[in-house]
């Protein structure tokens, strides 16, 4: 399965962590309560952050990718019109808007769970158009399968592409 959390624990940050997080961005992380998924090498994919950033400026993303790699691949993906095809499918298949909308509400009670934003806004597009496959994918991973068709989908592509090569930083 690759790096796809599949426990629903999440490991603490060591600083070991958080300085390989800072290299991943280009700048040091926000908001980082834990590790939520890690590449084969062993190295942050995926973090759990605050839903408020230290000022305490709302930030809804409560999954961050930070892998390069698998950014750079997702990227490519989303330059493919994947998006548009996937918000596309979102009305014309009922079950499939229903386990978006399934997974939107999961976040949204994850997220609230720890510190309510007091809005619906969660990540991704979710639950009415896909618009960050970096988002979805980041949900999946750190939830594992079956929670968001979406990041599940685009992991089998992803996996399709040869990821994870296992050489990532």
């Amino acid at each position: 399965m690759g790096t796809v959390n599949t426990t629903g624990q999440y490991e603490d940050v060591t600083e070991a962590d958080r300085a390989v997080i800072a290299e991943q961005l280009g700048r040091p992380p926000r908001a980082l309560r834990a590790i939520a998924a890690r590449c084969p090498s062993g190295h942050p994919s995926v973090v759990q952050t605050s839903p408020r950033l230290e000022d305490g400026t709302p930030f809804p993303t409560l999954y961050y990718l930070t892998c390069p790699h698998l950014a750079s691949m997702i990227g490519g993906l989303e330059a493919s019109g994947l998006m548009r095809e996937m918000t596309e499918r979102l009305a014309v298949d009922e079950e499939l808007a229903a386990a978006y909308r399934r997974a939107h509400e999961s976040y949204l009670a994850e997220r609230d769970a720890i510190d309510s934003l007091g809005h619906e806004v969660t990540a991704g597009g979710m639950p009415g158009r896909v618009k960050c496959l970096h988002a979805v994918v980041a949900h999946s991973l750190a939830r594992g399968p079956g929670v968001n068709p979406f990041g599940d989908e685009t992991l089998v592509r992803l996996r399709e592409l040869g990821w994870p090569s296992g050489g990532c930083a």
